[in-house]
């Protein structure tokens, strides 16, 4: 007697392929935007063959948040003790950029994970930095070693961040290259460069509109846009949450505000960091010394327009990704002046590498703003970019 069809084309790794797919779809759309039918369709079952192996979207979101943190903690396992710095990035690398469509989701989707799936998720990534930071200590005794592990993991995983299309050897050799670099840079390198930045002002709210706008932001940077309600952002202006509606349609309309606020002060910053810088090379670490100003600065603005842009209607979407394509772009063409052997891919990779060092060395500091902390980051970044 032979297997029907469906037995015999079933795949043996479904689950696998269904965190896959999942992990893509919760990465590009974010996890209250993703629904569990696209997730099926992607894997091409049906959404009642999907809940026979997790039971609800939270279920399969927290599997998802964790499979990369334990991709990289079987990484290093499988390390000898005894491995190199070199070899131990490597592992971490290559595990990364082959799962990059699904590694994103630690960086700004965990805070949607109930309090003890995040305390989880973050002990095991705990031991992913331990490991590094042990490894760094012992080849570059330098002082932070701690921050400076966490800048090559920020370099690693900033490939989860971006689309930018490389061969994937190439991909791992220049992120691997980069990360070394950054975890052997004295963090006094760019000592005084925080004084040097003279950051645009986010604006004071005159409006009621703009007070609103004030409001929002902090509320979706600690609790994430799809959680806060009309309700809390008037309580927080000391409005009905029916007037709301007489400055903004809808609460997607105060999120757009806020990602446009961001781009229109990172386009600023830029602009200011080239009229003052001389050669490329300089207005690389202008741009740079601006952008970790503006990221310590603006930190609640800056984490809603990076974290919820992805989850808002195409048409709204569109010219907001347009203005950050734009922003790389003049980073990518003073990258490739300061260093001619790149090329636009490469100059591009290695931009959102050094975003990746700020986000990741950020939260090591707890964004705590002081111009200590500003110059070791912007130090740890021009080291990734090889400045």
């Amino acid at each position: 007697m032979t297997a029907g069809p469906t037995a015999a084309t079933r795949p043996h790794n479904r689950k696998q392929l269904i965190v896959e797919a999942a992990g893509q779809v919760f990465s590009e759309r974010g996890y209250h935007a993703a629904s569990m039918e696209e997730i099926a369709a992607g894997v091409g079952i049906s959404a009642a063959a999907l809940y026979r192996h997790f039971p609800n979207k939270y279920a399969l979101f927290a599997e998802c948040a964790n499979v990369m943190v334990d991709r990289l903690v079987a990484a290093l396992d499988e390390s000898p003790a005894e491995a190199p710095l070199k070899d131990v990035l490597a592992a971490l690398t290559r595990v990364t950029v082959a799962h990059r469509a699904a590694g994103g989701l630690y960086r700004w989707e965990a805070r949607y994970l109930d309090r003890d799936d995040r305390r989880l998720l973050r002990a095991k990534f705990g031991h992913v930095v331990g490991r590094v930071t042990d490894l760094v200590g012992r080849e570059h005794p330098l002082p932070g070693e701690r921050l400076r592990a966490a800048a090559a993991l920020g370099v690693i995983g900033s490939i989860t961040m971006h689309h930018t299309s490389i061969a994937q050897r190439r991909i791992e050799d220049l992120l691997l290259a980069s990360a070394l670099r950054v975890s052997g840079t004295d963090p006094a390198a760019a000592a005084g460069s925080a004084g040097l930045v003279e950051l645009p002002a986010q604006p004071v709210p005159r409006t009621r509109r703009a007070e609103i706008l004030a409001a929002a932001v902090p509320l979706f940077a600690r609790d994430g846009f799809a959680n806060v309600t009309n309700g809390q952002i008037a309580q927080a202006v000391g409005l009905a949450p029916s007037a709301i509606y007489r400055h903004y349609p809808g609460k997607v309309d105060i999120l757009v505000a806020a990602c446009l606020q961001a781009a229109g002060l990172l386009s600023q910053a830029v602009d200011r960091s080239l009229r003052q810088s001389a050669d490329p090379r300089q207005a690389v670490v202008a741009m740079t010394a601006a952008y970790v100003a503006y990221s310590f600065e603006h930190n609640a603005l800056n984490s809603v327009a990076e974290a919820e842009i992805r989850g808002l209607p195409a048409d709204l979407r569109r010219p907001l990704i347009l203005a950050q394509r734009e922003y790389i772009a003049v980073w990518e063409q003073q990258l490739r002046a300061a260093r001619p052997e790149l090329d636009p891919r490469q100059a591009r990779l290695l931009v959102h590498a050094g975003f990746g060092v700020v986000v990741e060395t950020g939260r090591a500091l707890r964004w705590q703003d002081t111009p200590g902390d500003r110059d070791t980051v912007t130090a740890l970044v021009a080291g990734a970019l090889t400045l």
